[in-house]
């Protein structure tokens, strides 16, 4: 019987299913395989009015797909998070929106027909350093270009420590190099543009058509129709979320997680004379320096001064969405404590 900590007295997890898909209201829940050669079970379970379910530790919280649960009769708890993907509202809030819950890869989707954008390739490294697990970029439809290696070179220099494979999930080329790099990977999240293939590859990792594929349009690009983020089961017991395309990237970062997409800059910023350097044009400034060598581009240096403001700006957000959290507490319990004087005074 699981306990309300998720573990049995033996000191095993006791998490019973994943959420693999999360609708208004409800969550869906993926269930191990009652035995061999028998597939997984699904079950349904209705969220709260406000969205959220119970968790193991800590306040109700909105489920996302990926959650570990703990089905325990009538209850449903949700187990603490081992990494989350997670990207910025679409409003001018502080509120994140969970892509995807304990993975451990983040697989990063960009085509290269049309040709990749470095720039959103850098966005989506810094969200998926931001969560915690590994980013990896596959680069797909290397089929349909003749200079694959070149981009993989591109691909490479913008995300330094970073895997990089160029695939065909159509003609299957690649996709053996790219299972070397997930390695022991358990649970993996796609995530790119529309039309980047990402449902394709989903198809040639489950070795069946397990998603719907749009038409290839004129342009070369296909039509990406995932609508809603789903897990789906792979052959040897590993998962898979799939995302639909990406329009607009906002980023949930930190510092740090823009510092590790762009290690290569943050490796000059260190040999800066002064620790204030603005890069402009201050005596010693080694980011200058290799602009003006040229061992730097411009357009990546751009890209990471914009990142690092988006990053700011959503940090002060969140700090003043938690200053206002307090503010309410603090009204909260002054009406209490009002209405229990009134009270007291009647009696």
């Amino acid at each position: 019987m699981p306990t309300v900590d998720g573990v049995d007295e033996d000191g095993t997890r006791t998490d019973e299913g994943r959420i693999s898909r999360v609708d208004r209201g409800s969550v869906s829940v993926l269930l191990p395989a009652a035995g061999p050669g028998e597939e997984p079970a699904e079950l349904t379970i209705a969220t709260g009015r406000d969205g959220t379910l119970p968790a193991v530790v800590g306040d109700p919280l909105h489920p996302a797909v990926g959650d570990r649960v703990v089905v325990d009769g009538d209850r449903t708890l949700v187990a603490p998070r081992t990494s989350e993907l997670a990207r910025d509202g679409s409003d001018r809030t502080s509120v994140e929106q969970v892509i995807a819950a304990n993975v451990d890869v983040v697989v990063i989707v960009e085509h290269l027909e049309p040709a990749p954008s470095l720039g959103r390739l850098e966005r989506m490294l810094t969200i998926a350093w931001r969560s915690g697990a590994i980013p990896l970029v596959v680069l797909t439809k290397a089929d349909l270009v003749s200079d694959a290696a070149h981009w993989v070179t591109e691909a490479g220099a913008v995300a330094p420590g970073v895997g990089v494979v160029a695939i065909s999930a159509s003609t299957g080329a690649g996709l053996d190099e790219l299972e070397v790099h997930l390695g022991e990977a358990q649970t993996l999240v796609l995530i790119g543009p529309s039309g980047a293939g990402k449902s394709t590859l989903v198809n040639a990792l489950a070795g069946a058509d397990v998603m719907v594929t749009g038409v290839v349009r004129g342009d070369g690009r296909g039509m990406h129709t995932t609508t809603h983020r789903q897990l789906v089961p792979l052959p040897g017991g590993r998962l898979l979320i799939d995302t639909p395309g990406l329009r607009s990237v906002g980023i949930v970062a930190t510092e740090e997680a823009v510092a590790a997409t762009f290690e290569d800059i943050a490796a000059l910023v260190e040999l800066c004379r002064f620790n204030d350097c603005a890069h402009e044009r201050e005596p010693g400034c080694a980011v200058v320096a290799a602009l003006d060598a040229g061992e730097l581009s411009e357009r990546r240096f751009e890209s990471w001064r914009k990142l690092q403001r988006e990053a700011r700006r959503q940090a002060a957000r969140a700090d003043h969405r938690i200053a206002a959290e307090q503010r309410r507490q603090v009204r909260t319990r002054g009406r209490d404590a009002r209405e229990a004087s009134r009270i007291k005074s009647r009696r």
